[in-house]
C-alpha cells in the first residue's frame, strides 16, 4: 500500500525525521531536498529510504548533526570545502557555488569536499550548474565494495561520476553512473527473493567469481566491464585519487560500510569540476555545437536523451506528487 505525497510534505516530514534524530536545521533540509528529488525521478533507493539510514547515523555519532561546513582553502580556482563530519548535502552545495563564482572568474574552477557522508545522486549537485549555462561534472567515492583490477578484496567504492551539459531551452544533458557492473542493490534484491545474478556481477570473499547474491555481498562487486577489461577498475582508481588525495578525504577501505548501524564517520569525498564555455569556443558556439550532436543522435529511433526520463518522472511528481509506501511513511514519522 502507498500514500502519494506532495513534494513539499515529503521534503518536511523528511526534514522532521533528521532532525529529530539531531541533524541541524540547514543540513536536514539540505538533505531533504535531495531524498525527494531522487525520490521524485524514480530512483528510490537513493531518495527516502534513505532517512533511516541517515537518522540511524546520526544518533549513533558517524553523523555529526551539529556540523556547519566551511570553505577550508580557497586559492585562484580551487576551492576546499570541509562537511566537518556532517551530512554532504549542505557541504556539496557550498562546494558547487564555489565552483560556479570561480569559473566565472577563470574560466574553470575545481571544488572539493573533504570529511563528507553518503553523496546521494551526484548529477542532482549539477543542476544549478546548467541552469547557469555552465558544464559541470562530478566525482564521489564511497566505501570499499570493489577490487583493484585483478585483485581479490574491496578497495574502492562504487565511485560514481556525473556530467551536465547545458542546452538552450531544452532540459540540460544529464549523465550519471556508477562504476560497477550494477548496483549493490541488485544483489540485496536478488538474495532476498532467493534469485542467482549472472557472473560478472560480484565475487565471493575468496575473490571467486559467484552466482551467489549472499557470496557477492559478502565479497566483493565487479567494475564495469571487469570480466574482458580492467577498463572500469581503473576508471575507479581516477575517480578514488581525485577525491582523496587531491583534497585530503578518506579512501574507501578506510570509511566503515553505509549499511552498518555501527562504524566510523566515513570522511569520504566529493569533487566538482566546473567549465564556462564562454572561456573556449564562447557560449553560443558551445550551444549550436550540442544541439548538432543531439540531432545526430536522435536521427536513430530509439535514441534516448541521457536524463530525459528522469526529467519526465520529475516534472510529473512536481504536477501529482509521489507515492510512498507505507512502511516508509510509517518510518519517517515514527
Amino acid at each position: 500500500m502507498a500514500t502519494t505525497l506532495s513534494l513539499e510534505e515529503a521534503r518536511h516530514l523528511a526534514a522532521q525525521a533528521l532532525e529529530r534524530a539531531g541533524a541541524n536545521p540547514r543540513m536536514a533540509a539540505a538533505t531533504a531536498r535531495a531524498l525527494v528529488l531522487a525520490e521524485a525521478q524514480g530512483l528510490g533507493s537513493h531518495g527516502l529510504s534513505r532517512v533511516a539510514q541517515y537518522a540511524t547515523h546520526l544518533r549513533n555519532g558517524r553523523v555529526d548533526g551539529s556540523a556547519e561546513p566551511r570553505l577550508l582553502k580557497g586559492r585562484g580556482a580551487t576551492a576546499l570545502v570541509d562537511a566537518q563530519d556532517g551530512l554532504a548535502f549542505p557541504a556539496c552545495e557550498l562546494a558547487v557555488a564555489e565552483a560556479m563564482a570561480r569559473a566565472r572568474d577563470f574560466g574553470v574552477a575545481f571544488a572539493g569536499v573533504t570529511r563528507s557522508h553518503h553523496g546521494g545522486v551526484m548529477v542532482d549537485h549539477l543542476r544549478p550548474v546548467a541552469e547557469a549555462g555552465l558544464v559541470g561534472l562530478a566525482f564521489a567515492n564511497s566505501p570499499a565494495a570493489m577490487p583493484a583490477a585483478g585483485g581479490r578484496h574491496p578497495i574502492f567504492g562504487t565511485n560514481p561520476l556525473a556530467a551536465a551539459f547545458a542546452r538552450r531551452g531544452q532540459d540540460a544533458l544529464l549523465v550519471d553512473l556508477s562504476l560497477s557492473e550494477v548496483a549493490r542493490g541488485k544483489l540485496m534484491l536478488a538474495a532476498k527473493e532467493g534469485r542467482s545474478i549472472p557472473p560478472g556481477w560480484a565475487l565471493d570473499k575468496d575473490g571467486r567469481p559467484t552466482t551467489d547474491p549472499k557470496a557477492g555481498l559478502e565479497g566483493s562487486m565487479l567494475a564495469i566491464g571487469a570480466v574482458s577489461s580492467p577498463k572500469g577498475a581503473m576508471l575507479a582508481l581516477v575517480v578514488e585519487l581525485l577525491v582523496t588525495a587531491l583534497i585530503g578525504a578518506n579512501y574507501g577501505f578506510e570509511a566503515s560500510s553505509f549499511f552498518v548501524d555501527e562504524g566510523n564517520r566515513p570522511r569520504i569525498g566529493q569533487a566538482f569540476l566546473v567549465i564556462d564555455p564562454g572561456a573556449l569556443a564562447g557560449a553560443d558556439s558551445y550551444l549550436d555545437r550540442v544541439e548538432v550532436l543531439v540531432h545526430e543522435m536522435l536521427a536513430d529511433e530509439g535514441v534516448r536523451l541521457p536524463g530525459a526520463r528522469r526529467e519526465d518522472l520529475r516534472r510529473r511528481a512536481q504536477a501529482q506528487g509521489i507515492a510512498v509506501t507505507d512502511a516508509v511513511l510509517e518510518t519517517l514519522r515514527r
